[in-house]
C-alpha cells in the first residue's frame, strides 16, 4: 500500500529535529520503501510518499518522532490504483 505521511514540528523542537535529522537522514526501517520526501519551503513541516504492507513497521517510523512531530498518515493510490477504483 501507498501512504502519504505529513508532519509537523512544533517549534520548541526545531533545534533537536533539525540536529536528528542533520546526523541520521530518518531513514525508513526494513519493509518501508521510501518513494520520495519533500520539505515545504515555508518550513517545520513536509512531507513522504511511501509503500508497505507492514504497518507495524510505519507505526515504529514514526513514533521514533513524535517526541516532537505531529503526523497525518493517508492511504493514497497511484493513477493506476484510481482507474482500478473506476472500473469496478
Amino acid at each position: 500500500m501507498l501512504f502519504a505521511v505529513e508532519w509537523k514540528y512544533r517549534p520548541e523542537g526545531r533545534d533537536e529535529v533539525n540536529k536528528r535529522f542533520k546526523e541520521t537522514g530518518a531513514p525508513p526501517p526494513e519493509g518501508i520503501n521510501m518513494i520520495g520526501r519533500w520539505h515545504y519551503a515555508s518550513g517545520r513541516q513536509g512531507m513522504l510518499i511511501c509503500e508497505t504492507d507492514n504497518a507495524i513497521a510505519l507505526g515504529k517510523w514514526t513514533q521514533s518522532w513524535t517526541d516532537f512531530l505531529d503526523f497525518q498518515i493517508h492511504p493514497v493510490n497511484d493513477d493506476a490504483g484510481v482507474t482500478e477504483v473506476l472500473s469496478s
